[in-house]
């Protein structure tokens, strides 16, 4: 005898290859959404536009570097340049190399900033780089003075 509450499964709709498992891909209204090549190219370059961008350095930055040398015109390795922002008063400081060179970079073009260095109780007299200059890359030679 048989049952006539036999409950009916459902089958599963094919999708349009013929595939019995279901599609991943997006479909609106049975239509599957197409993305453009040049669509994904774009997006594709805002990203890496976004992440390189912060790695990038700003060409609205500049730099100073130097050396510094004793009385006797010798190059002093060690000493410590102090960097000065007039504006925000922060001072950045650098050990010079064996070279007596030292370097600060990223520095804003809209800020004067004062220089100075000190070695062994001697001290520069302070050098300013001005707003007004230009340059994107400044030397600024430092002196030191005889201990007093």
């Amino acid at each position: 005898m048989r049952n006539s509450s036999r409950t009916k499964t459902k089958k599963k709709p094919k999708t349009r290859n013929g595939n019995k498992m279901p599609s991943i891909i997006p479909r609106v209204h049975g239509r599957v959404r197409a993305f453009s090549v040049a669509g994904l190219a774009l997006l594709a370059a805002a990203l890496l536009f976004a992440v390189t961008a912060g790695f990038a350095k700003d060409p609205q930055t500049r730099t100073v570097q130097g050396s510094v040398t004793a009385p006797d015109d010798s190059l002093v390795n060690g000493a410590v340049v102090y960097l000065k922002n007039t504006k925000s008063l922060q001072i950045r400081s650098f050990f010079t190399q064996k070279d007596g060179s030292y370097y600060f970079h990223d520095l804003s073009p809209d800020i004067d900033y004062e220089l100075k260095a000190e070695y062994n109780g001697a001290s520069s007299g302070a050098h300013t780089l001005s707003s007004f200059d230009t340059r994107k890359l400044a030397t600024i030679n430092l002196k030191l003075s005889s201990k007093k």
